[in-house]
């Protein structure tokens, strides 16, 4: 079988699986997960088919024209370079990994066969999008996966957090997908194709009329689908749906396509400076300000979320000084350990019973509980703070060094203040990576208090799919050499000196949180006990306990109570578990000081969107409504009441008796008469 009949089969098997999915879900439920897993499964195998055929070599590229538009045409076209190869393995394998995990975490839910097959819709939109050489075919995909995470982060629609969620996510996203739409179009008319070959051949031959507003329009789209400021709020948001679909988003589908098509099209930015400027000033802004909202959050999976938002900076930050190998290494790299990182929250969340890491700082012994999740999760948590072996260290790297030579002008490709700007917020990031990674860490596995619940072994579907992504997250990086030549044949190897930078920042994020922790720890231990979470309220605390530390006991038990009745709490854990009312030893207060309450609620930005936004745009659609009613409908009203008058007259007109209509006739005759006789009279005297 040829390798373009193996690229064709690697998106379109999903999608049949998603289809059977749906039709056979009620009437034959035996087939969901062999519908789930097998297609998805075969998929990834034919995947990495494509990719060890492709080498790493020439592109493998071909097209026929889908339809006639009398303009620009529209082709059903394959272009597989090295990294279309890499990425679309990476998508196979994490969809599998999801499909088989989702297979236990929700055997109970009674909406699984949907579920699954919108999971496997979602693979099947990104693998087209991946693989896709035409810029209108790579849309449709673009525009499914919008649709499937409208409906997955929906899933739980009986709360109002998960229907408000879903709405926000797929608003913010199209809020994007307007000007990127508006720059396809102006791209392609420039280029007089949509197909990429053809685009990236006008480029090179200087061909393009507006290339910083092209640039600055596709940008926005960009912004909008990889979650990077300012239209980053809807993912946190995101996380009201099941884990296994957050594990999916976050590590290989829908946030990860803005940063690859990026990577696809990187000339286009490329013939723009002034774009790649914005694009690193968005990154930087990006990368602080997630750091410092992640240190804030108490939710395991919001600190995940904010996580992602950092990491997918550390790529725009890549591309804004024209790197693509570094970018899509950090891409491939992240999608193995964040996948992990969510999977193995979702291990967390089925033991512990909540979400909430201020509730699982007050439980003892739950790394004992969950074993395989400890180990894996900690392997995962050391690759998001780079630390060396680990992939993150590698790929990360990577990024700090393209963004070294680019500020320190060993590079013409990008303005050396983007360079700058990425250097600079990238260490600072390390930083604040490991501070938050570290005190996850701390927080879920080294609580101290009630014995943590023990509901036995967890279902090897969950643990087994952790331990295959702990390969990838420990050993990517080292294998990086050997796939150079699916990196544009570009050496990916880190310097002295940014790993010294690099790691050094980690080291002193990591310790510096530690040491906190500690000091949390000590202070809280002094403090008593004011009874089960459950039912402690600030006004029971006691008399002489101080009011900052009664402060602290009642915002940890909120956000305790808070996450432990969310709906997939509910759904996946087997009884809530009753946690003493004690200080959270969290170090993250102390670290951002008065920054933390302004961080834990992201910097206030969906107050200042609902101002600037919102507020205006429903008080101009209660002037629509006032004007549609009171105005427009007063007219419609006033033509349907004037017929009504005229018809009422004319219905009195209407007696039924003969006389009255014959001597009406007579009158009007003799009227006429009169009439005509005046006006014969008058012509005969002028």
């Amino acid at each position: 079988m040829s390798t373009t009949t193996l690229a064709v089969l690697v998106p379109l098997l999903p999608f049949l699986g998603a289809v059977a999915g749906l039709l056979l879900g009620r009437s034959a439920p035996g087939f969901v997960r062999p519908l789930a897993i097998l297609p998805t499964l075969a998929a990834a195998v034919l995947a990495v088919t494509v990719a060890v055929r492709q080498g790493g070599g020439q592109p493998i590229s071909t097209a026929t024209e889908l339809t006639p538009t009398g303009s620009v045409p529209i082709d059903l076209s394959l272009y597989i370079d090295g990294f279309a190869a890499l990425v679309a393995v990476l998508v196979g394998v994490v969809a599998t990994c999801v499909q088989l995990y989702s297979t236990a975490y929700l055997r109970e839910d009674p909406r699984y066969p949907s579920y699954a097959a919108l999971v496997s819709l979602f693979t099947s939109a990104m693998l087209l999008v991946v693989y896709s050489g035409d810029l209108m075919v790579l849309l449709v995909g673009w525009e499914v996966m919008g649709i499937c995470s409208y409906f997955l982060v929906g899933h739980y629609w009986e709360t109002e957090a998960a229907r408000s969620a879903s709405l926000k996510a797929f608003l913010v996203t199209k809020l994007g997908d307007v000007p990127f739409l508006i720059g396809l179009f102006a791209l392609a008319t420039d280029a007089g194709s949509f197909r990429i070959t053809k685009i990236l051949e006008t480029v090179a031959a200087g061909g393009l009329d507006h290339p910083t507003l092209i640039a600055l329009l596709l940008l926005a789209g960009v912004a909008g689908k990889s979650a990077q400021f300012p239209l980053h709020t809807w993912l946190p948001d995101a996380m009201a749906g099941p884990t296994p679909v957050s594990a999916l988003i976050h590590a290989a589908t829908m946030v990860a396509a803005g940063v690859y098509f990026i990577a696809r099209l990187l000339p286009v930015f490329a013939a723009s400076a002034a774009a790649l400027v914005v694009m690193a000033v968005m990154a930087a802004v990006t990368m602080v300000g997630s750091g410092l909202a992640a240190l804030a959050q108490d939710d395991i999976k919001r600190v995940l979320a904010y996580s992602t938002i950092g990491q997918l900076a550390y790529m725009t930050g890549a591309l804004a000084v024209a790197d693509r190998s570094a970018a899509v290494f950090h891409l491939l790299s992240h999608g193995a350990f964040k996948a992990l990182l969510f999977l193995g929250a979702g291990v967390i969340i089925h033991a512990a019973g909540t979400n909430s890491l201020a509730a699982m700082s007050r439980m003892d012994g739950l790394a004992k509980r969950i074993p395989d999740a400890f180990w894996t999760m900690t392997i995962a948590l050391l690759a998001l703070a780079a630390i060396p072996p680990f992939a993150g260290f590698f790929s990360k790297e990577a990024v700090l060094v393209a963004a070294e030579q680019t500020a320190t002008g060993h590079s013409d490709l990008a303005p050396s203040a983007a360079g700058w700007l990425v250097l600079i917020a990238g260490v600072l990031t390390a930083l604040l990576t490991a501070a938050y990674a570290a005190r996850l860490w701390l927080m879920a596995f080294r609580g101290r208090g009630a014995a943590a619940p023990d509901h036995g072994k967890e279902p090897f579907a969950m643990t087994g799919v952790l331990w295959l992504l702990a390969i990838p997250s420990v050993g990517f990086g080292l294998a990086a050499d050997s796939l150079a030549d699916w990196f544009d044949g570009r050496a990916l190897t880190p310097t002295l000196a940014t790993s010294v930078l690099g790691t050094g920042a980690a080291v002193i994020g990591a310790m510096l949180t530690y040491a906190l922790w500690q000091r949390a720890t000590v202070k809280a231990a002094t403090v008593p006990a004011a009874g089960p979470a459950r039912s402690a309220t600030a006004a029971e605390q006691p008399a002489e306990q101080p009011a900052a530390v009664a402060a602290t006991v009642s915002a940890a038990t909120a956000a305790a109570e808070s996450a432990a009745e969310t709906p997939e709490v509910a759904e996946v854990t087997h009884e809530h578990p009753t946690v003493p009312a004690v200080p959270a030893a969290d170090p993250g207060r102390a670290l951002l000081g008065p920054l933390h309450r302004h961080a834990a609620d992201g910097f206030h930005l969906d107050a200042v969107y609902d101002r600037l936004f919102v507020r205006p745009v429903r008080a101009a659609a209660r002037l629509v409504v006032f004007l549609d009613r009171e105005v427009v409908d007063t007219y419609v009203r006033g033509a349907g009441t004037g017929t009504r008058l005229l018809g009422g007259l004319a219905r009195r007109a209407q007696t039924g008796n003969v006389q009255s209509y014959l001597s009406a006739l007579l009158a009007g005759a003799v009227v006429l008469a009169i009439a005509t006789a005046v006006l014969a009279n008058v012509n005969a005297g002028s």
